[in-house]
């Protein structure tokens, strides 16, 4: 599937002031998928949660990735390109454990599991994209992805999908699935390849 690139206007590169906004937003967009639940069992810590663990990547997506927003930051997108080794999280463990606490270890089951999932062929990854839940169904994250496509010059793209209706959405953007693999209480991820062009 080939895009054609156009800038819409309101889709804009984030700053690092953006960065606790972001992972806000991330944080709330996620609230009712099943693996977050996972993640973190507790409802009333949920969302402090999500969003410290968050933060952790979009701070390193800033330094080392692009990030993306639109309609005045009710959507984003977080790109991290593996077309080399990316570096690591600088303080990645220690971060992960003050923001994750009892829960920890169910984080680092998830890393691990997408660690061995991840294809080994130079790509870009989409590490998260999340719109806002009263924005949702309403365009925003194609045009999020239109913006990034348009912009990788052919090189191909990867991600992670956590529900059926996202792997529907990007299978819509030429994301083909690949073999789903399941946290532990059984909960599905797809991961989902879109070809580079010659």
């Amino acid at each position: 599937m080939k895009d054609t690139f156009t800038m819409r206007p309101d889709v804009r590169a984030a700053s690092a002031a953006d960065a606790p906004e972001v992972a806000e937003l991330i944080a709330t967009a996620f609230a009712g998928l099943k693996h977050v639940t996972y993640l973190v069992p507790d409802r009333r810590e949920r969302h402090r949660v999500l969003a410290a663990s968050f933060l952790i990547l979009v701070e390193h997506a800033l330094e080392h990735g692009e990030i993306h927003l639109a309609e005045e930051g009710r959507a984003v997108a977080v790109w991290i390109p593996h077309t080399a080794p990316p570096p690591a999280l600088a303080g990645y463990d220690r971060r992960l454990a003050e923001a994750a606490g009892e829960w920890l270890e169910r984080f680092r089951t998830l890393d691990a599991l997408f660690a061995r999932n991840r294809p080994a062929e130079p790509h870009h990854y989409l590490a998260v994209m999340a719109v806002h839940p009263d924005r949702q169904n309403q365009g925003l994250g194609s045009a999020l992805l239109r913006h990034q496509h348009g912009r990788l010059g052919g090189g191909a793209a990867y991600l992670e999908a956590s529900s059926a209706g996202s792997r529907d959405l990007y299978a819509r953007h030429g994301y083909r699935a690949r073999e789903p693999f399941a946290l532990p209480d059984g909960t599905l991820f797809w991961p989902m390849w879109r070809a580079g062009e010659p």
